[in-house]
């Protein structure tokens, strides 16, 4: 097997500050303290590569987009091309080019929408294979393996391919709170249990479910709510006007922070706080998904409360996580209550 591996070093990086994704937004991003996240995703799924099959080909674009993450792993990669310590679109074309001329059999991404569309745009014309890590703030894309360890065991084991729907967003609507879904590409890609699907738009009837959650707030505890419109009506519920897709802090009927960022949510934290978070339709995911301000810092004080739609439910055989802590996503692992109406809930697993 060889694979080309290319690493988007600034996707996800305006995830947790509150930036909604990175495009355009770097030096705000950084202004802001925010950390690369792509480079520790990467440095996951190298890893349990390495433990799965130690002897694959690998091909890589020079630093910051991949080398030494490989070497690290134990790899010795064939760096096929340089790039500019500022990284833009046309280094990750010249990096597939590269991997298309080497013949790899796979092309591996670390990023998040708008990387899969430009490793798409480059593969046009051919039938190598993309896979994704998710490592950015939009993974709206039918090409993303649920985490970064199971994009190494895709690697290893798929043995078929299918056209997978590349999709994006555009990041200035998204921050306005509209959320419209640009197809930017069909490509190939492997297919395993593992491989995620596109995220579902829309959901069912959530109105009992936002009153019961209204009528049993404690004035002593805060409240961070999650992005979406599940969250959206309970947020409507408690009387305020909060982010479409954002996260908002709230305690005794007073809106501490609108469109919180990580730290701004860790500051308005007290002793007794609540995460209301919906899973994303069709994905599951609680975590790690459009909400990366729920950080692992974040998760660990709080208790959680999974809401969804009934509808929403009906569509999900198991919920995930991928909060960027693996300890934290085992600790998750389990069979979780979630509430779907005004007093009624569910069980269901989340893996």
């Amino acid at each position: 097997m060889h694979i080309g591996l290319v690493v988007n070093p600034i996707a996800g990086m305006g995830g947790r500050v509150g930036l909604k994704g990175t495009d355009g937004k770097v030096a705000q991003a950084r202004a802001r303290g925010a950390e690369p996240r792509a480079p520790d995703r990467a440095r996951r799924m190298l890893s349990r590569l390495a433990e799965l099959d130690s002897t694959i080909e690998l091909s890589v674009a020079g630093e910051p987009m991949g080398a030494t993450l490989a070497r690290e792993a134990g790899f010795e990669p064939t760096v096929v091309f340089e790039p500019a310590s500022e990284t833009t679109v046309a280094d990750t074309h010249t990096a597939i080019a590269a991997f298309v001329d080497r013949g790899v059999d796979l092309v591996v991404f670390v990023g998040g929408d708008g990387t899969a569309a430009d490793v798409a745009d480059a593969l046009e014309g051919t039938e190598i294979p993309m896979v994704g890590v998710p490592a950015g703030v939009k993974v709206y894309s039918a090409v993303f393996a649920v985490s970064p360890e199971d994009a190494a065991a895709i690697i290893v084991s798929f043995e078929r391919t299918e056209r997978r729907e590349v999709m994006d967003i555009d990041e200035d609507n998204y921050r306005d709170g509209e959320v419209t879904p640009k197809l930017r590409a069909v490509a190939w890609v492997p297919v395993t249990d593992e491989l995620q699907s596109s995220k579902q738009l829309g959901g069912g009837t959530v109105e009992a479910l936002a009153e019961g959650i209204a009528d049993s707030v404690d004035s002593e505890t805060t409240y961070v709510l999650g992005p979406g419109s599940t969250v959206g009506a309970i947020k409507a519920a408690l009387g305020f006007d909060g982010s479409p897709i954002g996260v908002d802090v709230w305690r005794a009927g007073q809106l501490l922070v609108r469109d919180a960022s990580e730290q701004e949510i860790l500051d308005s934290l007290s002793d007794d706080n609540v995460i209301i978070v919906s899973p994303i339709g069709g994905q599951g995911f609680v975590f790690g998904r459009g909400n990366p301000q729920l950080s692992p810092a974040v998760i660990r004080r709080c208790s959680v409360e999974i809401v969804a739609s009934r509808t929403k439910l009906d569509g999900l055989s198991v919920l995930r996580a991928d909060t960027d802590d693996p300890e934290l996503d085992a600790e998750l692992r389990g069979w979780r209550k979630v509430r779907v109406g005004r007093f009624e809930r569910r069980m269901i697993k989340l893996t």
